[in-house]
């Protein structure tokens, strides 16, 4: 189950939103991921709370306000295979929609399945006994 936090900076339009939104989605979707495991959030917050270097490191173009940050939490074990097709993917489909790629941050973070309570508190993949 990825975890999908989207940051930007205010005001972006819904189609925006939208358009990272489903391009994440897509690409999550073409690396294995569920079609209906979809739990995404967007974090909209003013320029005074969100403050990016505009060409670190080396960018053919700077960032400018319609950078966007994408931070993608799963369990671990992915490859790094995947991970370049995801992001291959990823900057298809945004460069396809006229986003500049070099606005485009994507950081990976992963847990242990024993992380994840889907509802309810259980740990629905968890086989070991519970410690004491």
């Amino acid at each position: 189950m990825p975890l999908v936090t989207i940051t930007v900076c205010k005001p972006k339009s819904l189609l925006f939103k939208e358009t990272v939104l489903n391009a994440v989605h897509a690409a999550l979707i073409e690396s294995g991921v569920p079609e209906t495991d979809r739990f995404q959030r967007i974090l909209e917050l003013p320029e005074e709370n969100f403050r990016f270097d505009p060409s670190y490191p080396d960018l053919q173009k700077p960032r400018n306000h319609d950078f966007v940050l994408i931070e993608i939490l799963w369990s671990i074990g992915r490859s790094v295979k995947v991970k370049r097709k995801l992001l291959d993917s990823l900057m298809k489909r945004l460069c396809s929609k006229s986003m500049n790629p070099e606005n485009i941050m994507v950081c990976f973070r992963e847990t242990a399945w024993e992380n994840w309570s889907f509802a309810g508190g259980r740990l629905i993949h968890v086989d070991a006994p519970e410690d004491e």
